[in-house]
């Protein structure tokens, strides 16, 4: 097993098209859906045309939330297909809606489903590169998620333009879930053991250089990992340039 970029170019790439695959989930729909509201359930107030907006940006919050302590117990591939299989109907739901809470539920199983798979495809591209390369990683999958965001709104909106606005451009949605779906089922491979890989090998080092003045202290009397409370608690409040993180965070997906 090796960390890199280099090393991992394959499963890395695999990666970056699923992460599109994900964004053009959002970026088909961003374009399409507010026209939709207006034209197709007669909405006029603008706050109900963008309750959809509002419903996928919370459950998108709480997803992020539980996909880190998910993808450590039954593992990253796992959460990413989970993620895949709320994607799966989200198409189908808003070409046949008969009214508008199919529309704002469809965001909320798009939520759950970018949640879950923009957040495991960062922590395994993280897992696969290791400490040196996080920050290329990072920026190459927010350019291959947003890219594919502007692509597929570029793609629905000359779809609906040259036919309607459902289903043809959804049917691409149809196409980017299936496709997500099968490379995450077929294709990638669990980077948990990257992670773990790396955890122990840092271990290593510090038992064997220990820092200045520091003790060391047999396994047992280690510190216990830390609760996902505590986690939550610190994150979300107690360290306010996580803090911070977290409500830009939610306040990007909202807008």
């Amino acid at each position: 097993m090796q960390l890199g970029l280099r090393a991992n170019w394959q499963q890395f790439t695999r990666l970056l098209i699923v992460n599109a695959f994900v964004g053009g989930m959002v970026g088909l729909e961003r374009s399409i859906v507010p026209l939709l509201g207006q034209r197709a359930f007669g909405l006029a107030s603008a706050t109900a045309v963008l309750s959809f907006i509002i419903s996928f940006g919370v459950v998108k919050a709480l997803a992020n939330l539980f996909a880190g302590r998910l993808s450590d117990r039954i593992g990253r591939k796992g959460v990413l297909v989970v993620g895949w299989l709320f994607g799966l109907p989200v198409p189908f739901l808003i070409i046949f809606a008969p009214s508008w809470g199919w529309v704002v539920f469809a965001n909320v199983l798009l939520g759950i489903n970018q949640g879950f798979c923009w957040s495991t495809t960062v922590i395994m591209k993280i897992d696969l590169v290791g400490p040196a390369r996080r920050g290329l990683a990072m920026g190459l999958n927010e350019a291959a998620g947003y890219g594919a965001v502007s692509l597929a709104a570029i793609a629905a909106g000359y779809l609906a333009a040259t036919y309607a606005l459902r289903p043809q451009p959804f049917l691409l949605g149809i196409g980017f879930a299936l496709a997500g779906l099968l490379l995450s089922l077929f294709f990638v491979h669990e980077s948990h053991g990257h992670a773990r890989y790396e955890a122990a090998m840092l271990a290593s080092a510090l038992e064997q250089a220990p820092a200045p003045g520091q003790k060391t202290q047999p396994p047992d009397q280690q510190a216990a990992a830390p609760s996902f409370k505590d986690i939550f608690l610190f994150t979300s409040w107690k360290n306010r340039t996580l803090f911070a993180v977290c409500q830009a965070g939610l306040g990007q997906q909202l807008e």
